[in-house]
């Protein structure tokens, strides 16, 4: 037999199965005195309403996922993968609650480019625990509200640890549509460069951001969809109402930012080849232009060689010869200007 610590839980498994995961019992994770002292201490706020206790930590590091452990039931996997950054969205699935990592896009206004913030989420009958770096607007202002606000906690907090969750889950999916509109606009401004001449340097700049920009944010998106589609079915027991209709419609948000994705995706490949099509036509314009010029100057410069010939010429001596030279000069370019005129050459 092995002896386990498994938070304040010593547990006997198996030698047979030295991996075997210990059986947690279900325990009641009250908020007494001695938790809420420790709780100050630390980087950890909570609200209360009835008997479900959001826990939220902001910046999370060794201490508090120490101090989850000990008053938690939590697998130290998980608590592991609350300091990582580098976890895929996903759902462990365990007796008495879930964990979830979730990925969501914030807009960095300094690279002008889309990064990852990441939330780890228990949730179990009675309490939801959320840890993030704090980035989230939206999960910050509503923990805030909540906090503050009888009527807040009662509407978010009524219908169980599951509902809450979805409220959290929704807020955060609709804060990626701005995000997506300040995208859009950026395209336009591209586009709108990119048939200027005056701002083709930045044009080009424009588009490998927005290019980055795009992978970034889908591939954000794209392991969020597989996460929020089987999350329903999963959270059902924490919830006191049907969440079915509830998690559908933000499934088709998800859906819908990720088409809005491929079409930027598309727009952003076209703006590319319409550039390099303008490019290319700028640089056979001005090649033509070389080309017309430097036909013309050939035979000035070979009359020019001629007459400067120390040979006898026609007209050598002769005091009206610059004149005559001239005259020959205006004569073959007005030719060729004819000449390329005609087939609309220039």
């Amino acid at each position: 037999m092995i002896v386990v610590k498994y938070g304040k839980v010593w547990q006997r498994i198996s030698g047979d199965d030295p991996m075997a995961i210990p059986k947690v019992r279900k325990r009641k994770t009250a908020a007494t005195p001695k938790v809420r002292r420790e709780a100050r201490e630390l980087n950890i706020e909570s609200v209360t309403w009835d008997e479900l206790t959001w826990v939220n930590i902001e910046a999370p590091t060794k201490q508090e996922t120490e101090y989850l452990a000990q008053n938690y039931p939590f697998h130290p996997l998980d608590l592991d993968d609350c300091l990582s950054r580098i976890q895929r969205p996903k759902i462990d699935e365990y007796e008495d609650y879930l964990f979830l990592v979730f990925h969501f896009p914030v807009f960095s206004k300094e690279s002008r480019v889309t990064t990852t913030s990441q939330v780890s989420v228990f949730i179990g009958e009675n309490y939801l625990i959320t840890l993030h770096t704090g980035e989230l607007k939206p999960l910050v202002k509503l923990f805030k509200g909540c906090q503050l606000e009888e009527d807040m906690r009662q509407e978010n907090f009524s219908q169980g640890s599951g509902y809450l969750l979805y409220r959290i889950t929704d807020r955060l999916i609709d804060y990626c549509i701005p995000i997506l509109n300040k995208i859009g606009v950026n395209i336009e401004r591209t586009e709108d460069n990119i048939f200027s001449s005056k701002f083709v340097p930045r044009a080009i700049e424009d588009m490998s951001i927005l290019r980055r920009d795009v992978i970034s944010f889908r591939r954000i998106i794209w392991p969020m969809r597989a996460v929020i589609g089987s999350l329903e079915p999963k959270i059902r027991r924490f919830a006191k109402m049907d969440m079915a209709v509830y998690f559908g419609d933000m499934v088709d948000h998800v859906d819908k930012i990720w088409d809005v994705l491929d079409e930027y995706k598309e727009i952003i490949e076209g703006l590319n080849d319409t550039h390099d099509s303008l490019a290319t036509n700028r640089t056979n314009e001005v090649v033509r232009m070389l080309t017309v010029i430097a036909t013309i100057l050939l035979p000035l410069t070979v009359i020019a060689s001629i007459y400067g010939m120390n040979v006898p010429l026609p007209f050598q001596n002769s005091p009206y010869s610059f004149i005559l030279v001239f005259f020959i000069w205006a004569l073959v370019v007005a030719g060729m200007l004819y000449f390329f005129r005609r087939h609309r050459w220039i």
